[in-house]
């Protein structure tokens, strides 16, 4: 019995590798008497700012599935070994690995078996038994079944900490080019219904006292990277009406991995996934969300491509000369962090140190930035005068010699097939 519930642990965490919009913070739910606790920790699938590693359950709930996407290892006509939990094996998992403080929280996703409404049903049941019978109070990540009705979705909202659905590919033209049966109607329903009832609940709580719990932890996102030949322009303006539209709290960009030889439309194996450009995109929606930049000042029509040499506010200053240099003891912070090598937590050290005196380059060195190549970019009180300043084009080349760009030797080739 053991070694069967072995062997499907490992079929289904293997089979949920592929999704990557599993890490998450900001939880509010709290520890009212049960297990485990997810309201001070940012539980996530990696390493996190101050150095702790911090685990959780990654699994699919089964690896059957209904559907033949083109680019998912789990479809249909894939001929890989299958496998499905019971809810009990799932709620037994979870509870036995948090006891013996294997992870700190669970990701639930499955294929779709039968129809929406009965894999969403079973998702629920393991959802209800570990919040009310288990009284388990971790960190729980539930993924959106595309088609499960209003109800069962509400009702999952309630037992979880976060809810995700995946675009898939960016565009509906290329989601239908991969999966002729699917459509971006069947996300943007319950994101916006989840959405709609969050904000609902938020408009409550000004004249209930105590509302219940409702997806604290907001919703995302994942579309597949490279798969088809959607350039950066399109990406990103989808993510960026998605963030505006659903109040997503990440949207996840995920390089798509070669898994097959039988499909002429995809990249074959032994093809490099386009690592760079993921980094490359996951920079320009970090400039989105919280460096004040409008999505037509990265990309637009006539720049529709992220240069993969350099990043993406690098490349903004290098195409704004006018714009620079920066004197920083005048500048206000919107700008001074738009100085490339300047974070948000640089800009508000130079803005508090500035109160006491004019600050100089030596004391702007101290501050946590890459000086090298915010120099190019911003005058200090002892900057030396000069009666022009070098082309962006020199600067450019004085900035790629002196780093090691991994976009050198990591290049992908994956935009290339679509060429």
């Amino acid at each position: 019995m053991m070694d069967r519930l072995e062997e499907k642990l490992k079929i289904l965490a293997d089979a949920a590798k592929y999704d990557v919009s599993c890490s998450s913070s900001g939880s509010k739910r709290k520890n009212s008497g049960g297990i485990g606790d997810a309201s001070y920790s940012g539980i996530c699938h990696t390493y996190t700012e101050d150095g702790r590693c911090v685990s959780l359950l990654k699994i699919l709930l089964t690896n059957h599935c209904i559907y033949d996407c083109a680019f998912c290892v789990s479809r249909k006509s894939n001929d890989v070994q299958r496998a499905a939990f019971t809810v009990e094996e799932v709620v037994k998992l979870t509870m036995n690995f948090y006891r013996r403080n294997y992870i700190e929280g669970l990701f639930l996703s499955s294929g779709i078996f039968k129809s929406a409404d009965y894999t969403m049903e079973r998702l629920l049941k393991i959802v209800k038994k570990l919040r009310l019978e288990e009284r388990y109070n971790g960190y729980i990540h539930l993924k959106t079944i595309p088609g499960a009705s209003d109800e069962m979705i509400r009702e999952a909202g309630l037992y979880v900490d976060r809810m995700s659905i995946n675009l898939e590919m960016p565009t509906e033209k290329g989601l239908k080019l991969m999966a002729p049966e699917k459509d971006h109607e069947s996300v943007k329903k319950p994101l916006n219904f989840i959405n709609q009832e969050i904000q609902s609940l938020k408009q409550e709580s000004k004249l209930i006292k105590h509302k219940p719990t409702f997806v604290p932890a907001g919703q995302s996102t994942q579309m597949v990277i490279g798969a088809t030949p959607e350039n950066d322009f399109e990406i990103m303006s989808v993510a960026y009406k998605f963030y505006k539209d659903y109040n997503l709290k990440r949207v996840y960009y995920s390089g798509y991995i070669p898994i097959q030889n039988d499909n002429s439309l995809l990249p074959q194996i032994g093809t490099k996934p386009p690592l760079v450009r993921e980094n490359r995109l996951y920079q320009t929606d970090w400039l989105l969300r919280f460096y004040g930049f409008q999505l037509n000042e990265i990309l637009n029509p006539n720049f529709q491509e992220l240069d993969l040499e350099i990043d993406p506010k690098l490349s903004w200053a290098l195409r704004n000369p006018q714009l620079f240099p920066v004197d920083i003891n005048k500048a206000d912070y919107k700008m001074i962090i738009r100085i490339p090598g300047v974070g948000r937590q640089s800009a508000l050290k130079i803005i508090q140190a500035r109160k006491f005196g004019r600050l100089h380059e030596y004391q702007v060195k101290k501050m946590g930035i890459a000086f090298n190549r915010a120099r190019h970019f911003m005058v200090c009180a002892d900057s030396p005068f000069q009666l022009g300043f070098a082309t962006m084009e020199n600067v450019r080349a004085q900035i790629l010699n002196k780093s090691v760009s991994k976009a050198k030797t990591v290049l992908s080739n994956q935009l290339n097939l679509f060429a």
